[in-house]
Protein backbone atom coordinates (compact mmCIF):
# COMPACT_ATOMS: atom_id res chain seq x y z
CA UNK A 1 0.00 0.00 0.00
CA UNK A 2 2.75 2.60 0.92
CA UNK A 3 4.49 1.81 -2.63
CA UNK A 4 1.02 2.39 -4.39
CA UNK A 5 0.25 5.69 -2.20
CA UNK A 6 3.91 7.20 -3.15
CA UNK A 7 2.90 6.06 -7.28
CA UNK A 8 0.21 7.81 -6.54
CA UNK A 9 1.45 10.74 -5.46
CA UNK A 10 4.02 10.87 -8.55
CA UNK A 11 1.07 11.25 -10.84
CA UNK A 12 -0.60 13.15 -9.13
CA UNK A 13 1.53 16.25 -7.72
CA UNK A 14 -1.39 18.21 -6.38
CA UNK A 15 -2.96 15.55 -3.80
CA UNK A 16 -6.11 16.30 -1.47
CA UNK A 17 -9.28 14.54 -0.91
CA UNK A 18 -12.85 16.24 -0.41
CA UNK A 19 -14.48 15.34 2.59
CA UNK A 20 -16.85 15.63 5.12
CA UNK A 21 -17.90 13.75 8.66
CA UNK A 22 -21.46 12.57 8.49
CA UNK A 23 -24.08 10.52 11.15
CA UNK A 24 -21.41 7.37 12.53
CA UNK A 25 -19.59 7.70 9.00
CA UNK A 26 -17.28 9.84 6.55
CA UNK A 27 -18.08 10.78 3.07
CA UNK A 28 -15.07 10.97 0.54
CA UNK A 29 -14.99 12.69 -2.70
CA UNK A 30 -13.05 12.82 -5.78
CA UNK A 31 -13.84 13.76 -9.22
CA UNK A 32 -15.69 11.29 -10.38
CA UNK A 33 -17.29 9.35 -7.13
CA UNK A 34 -18.47 9.84 -3.64
CA UNK A 35 -17.66 7.19 -1.29
CA UNK A 36 -19.77 6.79 1.92
CA UNK A 37 -18.53 4.79 4.66
CA UNK A 38 -21.20 4.60 7.73
CA UNK A 39 -20.87 2.15 10.76
CA UNK A 40 -24.30 0.34 11.54
CA UNK A 41 -25.77 0.03 14.98
CA UNK A 42 -24.57 -4.11 14.41
CA UNK A 43 -21.12 -2.88 14.10
CA UNK A 44 -20.50 -3.07 10.46
CA UNK A 45 -19.59 -0.97 7.84
CA UNK A 46 -21.40 -0.15 5.25
CA UNK A 47 -19.89 1.24 2.19
CA UNK A 48 -21.83 3.21 -0.60
CA UNK A 49 -20.12 4.24 -3.83
CA UNK A 50 -22.10 6.81 -6.36
CA UNK A 51 -20.67 8.33 -9.31
CA UNK A 52 -19.97 12.12 -9.23
CA UNK A 53 -19.83 14.40 -11.87
CA UNK A 54 -18.97 17.94 -11.32
CA UNK A 55 -20.54 20.99 -13.16
CA UNK A 56 -17.11 22.48 -13.09
CA UNK A 57 -16.05 19.45 -15.19
CA UNK A 58 -19.51 19.24 -17.26
CA UNK A 59 -19.28 22.71 -18.25
CA UNK A 60 -15.77 24.72 -18.69
CA UNK A 61 -17.17 27.97 -18.14
CA UNK A 62 -17.87 27.29 -14.58
CA UNK A 63 -14.34 25.86 -14.20
CA UNK A 64 -12.35 28.99 -14.25
CA UNK A 65 -11.37 30.51 -10.92
CA UNK A 66 -14.04 32.83 -8.77
CA UNK A 67 -16.72 30.86 -10.59
CA UNK A 68 -15.98 27.34 -10.11
CA UNK A 69 -15.81 28.48 -6.28
CA UNK A 70 -19.53 29.20 -6.46
CA UNK A 71 -20.26 26.32 -8.42
CA UNK A 72 -17.98 24.20 -5.85
CA UNK A 73 -19.64 25.49 -2.51
CA UNK A 74 -23.07 24.78 -4.02
CA UNK A 75 -22.42 21.33 -4.92
CA UNK A 76 -20.76 20.44 -1.71
CA UNK A 77 -23.90 22.16 -0.01
CA UNK A 78 -25.93 19.91 -1.87
CA UNK A 79 -24.35 16.51 -1.56
CA UNK A 80 -22.93 17.09 2.38
CA UNK A 81 -26.95 17.06 3.14
CA UNK A 82 -27.28 13.75 0.63
CA UNK A 83 -24.72 12.28 2.70
CA UNK A 84 -25.55 13.00 6.43
CA UNK A 85 -29.54 12.20 5.59
CA UNK A 86 -27.90 8.98 3.90
CA UNK A 87 -26.16 7.79 6.78
CA UNK A 88 -29.08 8.96 9.57
CA UNK A 89 -30.88 6.06 7.41
CA UNK A 90 -28.23 3.76 7.95
CA UNK A 91 -27.73 4.64 11.97
CA UNK A 92 -31.15 4.31 12.64
CA UNK A 93 -30.80 0.52 9.87
CA UNK A 94 -34.52 2.13 8.89
CA UNK A 95 -35.67 -0.04 5.86
CA UNK A 96 -37.46 2.66 4.25
CA UNK A 97 -36.63 6.37 3.65
CA UNK A 98 -36.13 8.10 6.96
CA UNK A 99 -36.23 11.48 5.40
CA UNK A 100 -38.40 12.98 2.98
CA UNK A 101 -37.18 14.97 -0.18
CA UNK A 102 -39.53 17.67 1.13
CA UNK A 103 -37.69 17.20 4.33
CA UNK A 104 -33.96 17.38 2.56
CA UNK A 105 -35.01 20.33 0.53
CA UNK A 106 -36.34 22.25 4.09
CA UNK A 107 -32.63 21.30 5.45
CA UNK A 108 -30.85 22.99 2.41
CA UNK A 109 -33.35 25.84 2.55
CA UNK A 110 -32.50 26.29 6.38
CA UNK A 111 -28.79 26.15 5.81
CA UNK A 112 -29.08 29.04 3.14
CA UNK A 113 -30.94 31.47 5.88
CA UNK A 114 -28.33 30.48 8.88
CA UNK A 115 -25.91 31.63 6.22
CA UNK A 116 -27.40 34.51 5.51
CA UNK A 117 -27.92 35.37 9.18
CA UNK A 118 -24.18 34.84 10.15
CA UNK A 119 -23.69 37.90 7.77
CA UNK A 120 -27.02 40.15 9.01
CA UNK A 121 -27.12 39.69 12.07
CA UNK A 122 -23.28 40.96 13.61
CA UNK A 123 -23.76 44.25 10.76
CA UNK A 124 -27.10 44.72 12.62
CA UNK A 125 -25.71 45.12 16.21
CA UNK A 126 -22.80 46.95 15.01
CA UNK A 127 -25.33 49.68 13.33
CA UNK A 128 -26.24 50.32 16.59
CA UNK A 129 -22.68 51.79 17.66
CA UNK A 130 -22.49 54.56 14.93
CA UNK A 131 -19.26 53.09 13.53
CA UNK A 132 -18.39 54.39 10.19
CA UNK A 133 -15.67 53.06 7.39
CA UNK A 134 -12.91 50.22 7.97
CA UNK A 135 -13.50 50.68 11.89
CA UNK A 136 -17.17 49.68 10.97
CA UNK A 137 -15.94 46.79 9.03
CA UNK A 138 -13.73 45.29 11.59
CA UNK A 139 -15.94 45.57 14.32
CA UNK A 140 -18.65 43.74 12.73
CA UNK A 141 -16.14 41.15 11.33
CA UNK A 142 -15.04 40.74 15.06
CA UNK A 143 -18.80 40.37 16.06
CA UNK A 144 -19.01 37.93 12.92
CA UNK A 145 -15.72 35.77 14.50
CA UNK A 146 -17.36 36.11 17.87
CA UNK A 147 -20.79 34.84 17.01
CA UNK A 148 -18.87 32.02 14.75
CA UNK A 149 -16.59 30.97 18.42
CA UNK A 150 -19.85 30.98 20.01
CA UNK A 151 -21.83 28.45 17.72
CA UNK A 152 -18.72 26.04 17.63
CA UNK A 153 -18.32 26.69 21.43
CA UNK A 154 -22.38 25.64 21.73
CA UNK A 155 -22.19 22.51 18.64
CA UNK A 156 -19.05 21.03 20.13
CA UNK A 157 -20.29 20.60 23.77
CA UNK A 158 -23.55 18.80 22.70
CA UNK A 159 -23.32 15.36 23.70
CA UNK A 160 -24.50 13.83 20.20
CA UNK A 161 -23.33 16.26 17.94
CA UNK A 162 -19.65 15.51 19.48
CA UNK A 163 -19.74 11.93 17.37
CA UNK A 164 -19.43 13.73 14.46
CA UNK A 165 -17.12 16.41 15.24
CA UNK A 166 -15.14 12.97 16.44
CA UNK A 167 -15.69 11.51 12.79
CA UNK A 168 -14.59 14.89 11.43
CA UNK A 169 -11.47 13.94 13.17
CA UNK A 170 -11.49 10.78 12.01
CA UNK A 171 -11.52 12.35 8.09
CA UNK A 172 -8.68 14.50 8.82
CA UNK A 173 -6.07 12.06 10.43
CA UNK A 174 -7.43 9.37 7.74
CA UNK A 175 -6.55 12.53 5.01
CA UNK A 176 -3.52 13.35 6.68
CA UNK A 177 -1.89 9.95 6.82
CA UNK A 178 -2.94 9.37 3.18
CA UNK A 179 -1.16 12.35 2.20
CA UNK A 180 1.95 11.07 4.11
CA UNK A 181 2.48 8.39 2.68
CA UNK A 182 1.94 5.64 5.37
CA UNK A 183 0.44 2.29 5.38
CA UNK A 184 -3.61 2.71 5.89
CA UNK A 185 -4.21 0.94 9.14
CA UNK A 186 -5.07 2.25 12.67
CA UNK A 187 -2.18 2.06 14.11
CA UNK A 188 -0.49 4.49 11.70
CA UNK A 189 -3.26 6.84 11.13
CA UNK A 190 -4.18 7.67 15.08
CA UNK A 191 -0.72 9.16 15.28
CA UNK A 192 -1.67 12.00 12.67
CA UNK A 193 -3.15 15.20 13.02
CA UNK A 194 -6.55 15.62 13.46
CA UNK A 195 -6.65 19.24 11.46
CA UNK A 196 -6.26 20.24 8.46
CA UNK A 197 -5.39 23.26 6.35
CA UNK A 198 -7.91 22.31 3.81
CA UNK A 199 -10.98 21.90 5.97
CA UNK A 200 -14.28 23.54 5.99
CA UNK A 201 -13.35 25.19 8.95
CA UNK A 202 -10.52 26.89 7.67
CA UNK A 203 -12.39 28.24 4.62
CA UNK A 204 -15.27 30.17 6.84
CA UNK A 205 -11.96 31.62 9.01
CA UNK A 206 -11.26 33.13 5.26
CA UNK A 207 -14.77 34.25 4.63
CA UNK A 208 -14.28 36.49 7.80
CA UNK A 209 -11.18 38.38 6.33
CA UNK A 210 -12.38 38.57 3.29
CA UNK A 211 -15.39 40.46 4.08
CA UNK A 212 -13.67 43.35 5.84
CA UNK A 213 -11.79 43.69 2.71
CA UNK A 214 -14.48 43.21 0.48
CA UNK A 215 -17.22 45.51 2.69
CA UNK A 216 -14.30 47.93 2.64
CA UNK A 217 -14.39 48.78 -0.85
CA UNK A 218 -17.57 49.47 -1.28
CA UNK A 219 -19.56 53.24 -1.02
CA UNK A 220 -21.15 53.85 2.25
CA UNK A 221 -24.44 54.27 0.77
CA UNK A 222 -26.44 54.00 4.02
CA UNK A 223 -28.60 51.17 5.86
CA UNK A 224 -30.41 49.95 3.01
CA UNK A 225 -27.90 49.52 0.97
CA UNK A 226 -25.19 48.54 3.11
CA UNK A 227 -27.09 45.67 4.65
CA UNK A 228 -28.00 44.51 0.58
CA UNK A 229 -24.25 44.27 0.22
CA UNK A 230 -23.95 41.80 3.36
CA UNK A 231 -26.60 39.15 1.45
CA UNK A 232 -26.01 40.06 -2.49
CA UNK A 233 -22.14 39.42 -2.25
CA UNK A 234 -21.91 36.26 -0.30
CA UNK A 235 -21.08 34.26 -3.51
CA UNK A 236 -18.78 36.97 -4.68
CA UNK A 237 -16.43 36.70 -0.85
CA UNK A 238 -17.45 33.07 -1.11
CA UNK A 239 -15.24 32.45 -4.38
CA UNK A 240 -12.47 34.62 -3.80
CA UNK A 241 -12.20 32.38 -0.06
CA UNK A 242 -11.78 29.03 -2.09
CA UNK A 243 -9.30 30.42 -4.68
CA UNK A 244 -7.36 31.59 -1.13
CA UNK A 245 -8.03 27.91 -0.12
CA UNK A 246 -6.84 25.95 -2.82
CA UNK A 247 -3.88 28.09 -2.35
CA UNK A 248 -3.16 27.04 0.85
CA UNK A 249 -3.09 23.97 -0.23
CA UNK A 250 -0.84 23.89 -3.37
CA UNK A 251 1.56 26.06 -0.99
CA UNK A 252 0.65 24.58 2.52
CA UNK A 253 4.79 23.96 3.31
CA UNK A 254 5.42 27.60 2.63
CA UNK A 255 6.17 29.95 5.90
CA UNK A 256 3.38 32.62 4.66
CA UNK A 257 0.53 29.98 4.25
CA UNK A 258 1.28 28.35 7.31
CA UNK A 259 0.79 31.58 9.07
CA UNK A 260 -2.34 31.88 7.05
CA UNK A 261 -3.42 29.05 7.45
CA UNK A 262 -2.92 28.97 11.50
CA UNK A 263 -6.19 30.68 12.87
CA UNK A 264 -8.26 28.28 10.79
CA UNK A 265 -6.42 25.10 12.37
CA UNK A 266 -7.17 26.72 16.09
CA UNK A 267 -10.57 27.18 15.00
CA UNK A 268 -10.83 23.33 14.16
CA UNK A 269 -9.93 22.24 17.69
CA UNK A 270 -13.50 23.52 18.22
CA UNK A 271 -14.56 21.41 14.85
CA UNK A 272 -13.02 18.18 15.37
CA UNK A 273 -12.39 15.85 18.35
CA UNK A 274 -9.71 13.19 18.89
CA UNK A 275 -11.75 9.70 17.07
CA UNK A 276 -11.86 6.15 18.84
CA UNK A 277 -10.39 3.55 16.74
CA UNK A 278 -13.43 2.10 15.64
CA UNK A 279 -14.28 6.06 14.02
CA UNK A 280 -10.75 5.75 12.28
CA UNK A 281 -11.58 2.07 10.67
CA UNK A 282 -14.64 4.05 9.02
CA UNK A 283 -12.77 6.77 7.72
CA UNK A 284 -9.79 4.02 6.80
CA UNK A 285 -12.59 2.56 4.95
CA UNK A 286 -14.06 5.77 2.78
CA UNK A 287 -10.29 7.08 1.75
CA UNK A 288 -8.99 3.28 0.88
CA UNK A 289 -12.25 2.74 -1.61
CA UNK A 290 -11.66 6.18 -3.15
CA UNK A 291 -8.07 5.44 -3.36
CA UNK A 292 -8.96 2.24 -4.94
CA UNK A 293 -11.38 4.17 -7.42
CA UNK A 294 -8.85 6.44 -8.19
CA UNK A 295 -6.16 4.31 -9.56
CA UNK A 296 -8.85 1.78 -11.54
CA UNK A 297 -9.37 5.88 -12.84
CA UNK A 298 -5.64 6.32 -13.57
CA UNK A 299 -5.09 3.60 -15.07
CA UNK A 300 -8.16 4.27 -17.88
CA UNK A 301 -7.25 7.80 -17.90
CA UNK A 302 -3.91 8.83 -16.48
CA UNK A 303 -4.14 12.16 -14.89
CA UNK A 304 -7.24 11.55 -12.82
CA UNK A 305 -7.19 13.89 -9.98
CA UNK A 306 -8.94 13.83 -6.03
CA UNK A 307 -10.77 17.43 -5.20
CA UNK A 308 -9.23 20.08 -3.61
CA UNK A 309 -10.77 20.42 0.02
CA UNK A 310 -10.62 18.41 3.03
Amino acid sequence: MKQELADKKQVEPSLAFGGQALIEGVMIRSRTHKVLAVRKPNKEIVTNIEPFNSYTQRYKILGVPFVRGIVAMSESLYLGFKGLFFSANVAVEEEGEAFTNKEFAVAIALAVVVTGVFFVVPFLLVSLLGLHGVLFNVVEAIARLTLFIVYLVVISSWGEFRRVLQYHGAEHKAINAYEAGVPMDVENVKHYSRLHPRCGTSFLFIVIIISIVVFSLMPDRGFAVNLSYRVLLIPVIAAISYELLRLSGKYRDSSGMKIFTAPGLLFQRLTTKEPTEDMLEVSIKAVTETNRLIFAESAAKPGAALDSAA
